[in-house]
């Protein structure tokens, strides 16, 4: 009886060893490509607060759940827990140390190792978007007539590697950025034709969006708030105007496909432009349609009031994937 108790304290060890090295320890951020289920566990796939991925947003990598891994590790702020696994299918990585990226130096962005800053440009599809996020005032207030309607609008200018984030930031103001608490981040100031642009372009100024997206990417840009608002608007103005908004604008309510896109961006940049523009879909969680949630572009280069998104687009390191395939323009409205 005893030998046998050993054994099976032995056996319990080597399950127990085998346990702790199922995960596999990474670095890096995790960027999903579309809204996906972010669960507490892999097998059951409990997920406490219903939490999804947001296409486009980078979470802090912490390990595979093996050395090929299914699932990637991330942390989601503010879910409870904040640990949640999420398919590798979801999204992809960047940056095997973007988890300890030090805080950008004084001047815009962080230099790459080409030396120019890099940034990565993400424009939304807002209806796709609320879509799935219905409850968000932006998303009640959605008009046919509206810009965003017919319109790219702005998610955020993002300076690079991926985890270049929150550069001297209060631990209290990092505390409370998470949606539920964006109200309670610092106003951003800016002069009243700015502020009434951002608002038509950044429909989430109704959720405080903008204070989120200064606080945790704009504090590392190297400029002061009214200049990174206003790069960035500028840069909303080309896409805008240019045949890529003519594409979606013409086929809302039918499909595009990643090659399409990328080609659109070609036609109005420049030949190579759309080798660094990434699709990310989003998953209609009523009807399960595939839409086209948002836009990434690379770019890379010094950005001010005279810079041209072509320079920008084309100066920048082309992106091996395309992301999501093939996708709904969505319509305006719930569907």
């Amino acid at each position: 009886m005893r030998i046998a108790f050993v054994f099976g304290l032995a056996g319990l060890a080597a399950s127990l060893a085998g346990v702790a090295h199922a995960e596999v320890k990474m670095s890096g951020s995790f960027v999903a490509d579309a809204s996906c289920p972010a669960t507490q566990a892999i097998k059951n796939g409990k997920n406490p607060g219903n939490v999804s991925t947001d296409a486009g947003q980078s979470y802090q990598l912490l390990a595979g759940n093996k050395d090929t891994p299914t699932h990637y590790l991330i942390v989601v702020p503010g879910a409870d827990p904040e640990r949640r696994w999420v398919k590798v299918s979801c999204g992809h990585l960047s940056g095997s140390n973007a988890a300890v990226a030090p805080a950008a130096p004084a001047g815009q962005g962080k230099p790459a190792a080409s030396g120019k800053p890099e940034y990565v440009f993400a424009l939304s599809w807002q209806p796709a978007f609320c879509e799935t996020k219905s409850n968000k005032p932006e998303c009640r207030a959605q008009n046919p007539n509206e810009f965003d309607a017919t319109n790219f609008t702005l998610h955020g200018l993002w300076p690079q590697p991926n985890g270049n984030f929150y550069c001297q930031v209060s631990s209290g103001d990092k505390a409370n950025d998470n949606p539920a608490h964006w109200q309670d981040l610092p106003p951003v100031n800016l002069d009243p034709a700015t502020r009434a642009e951002l608002d038509k372009v950044m429909p989430g100024t109704a959720s405080k969006l903008e204070r989120h997206e200064w606080i945790k990417h704009g504090t590392c840009y190297g400029k002061s708030q009214q200049e990174y608002f206003s790069d960035a608007l500028n840069l909303m103005r080309e896409v805008n105007g240019s045949p890529v908004r003519d594409l979606f604008a013409k086929n809302i309510g039918g499909k595009l496909t990643a090659d399409q896109i990328r080609g659109a961006f070609d036609q109005a940049f420049g030949a190579g432009a759309g080798d660094r523009v990434r699709v990310s879909c989003l998953i209609d969680p009523s009807s399960g349609r595939r839409m086209i949630g948002e836009l990434t572009l690379g770019l890379a280069g010094p950005i001010g009031p005279n810079s041209s998104l072509k320079d920008l687009l084309l100066a920048s390191v082309p992106t091996n994937k395309a992301g999501c395939p093939v996708g709904v323009v969505d319509p305006i409205g719930f569907q």
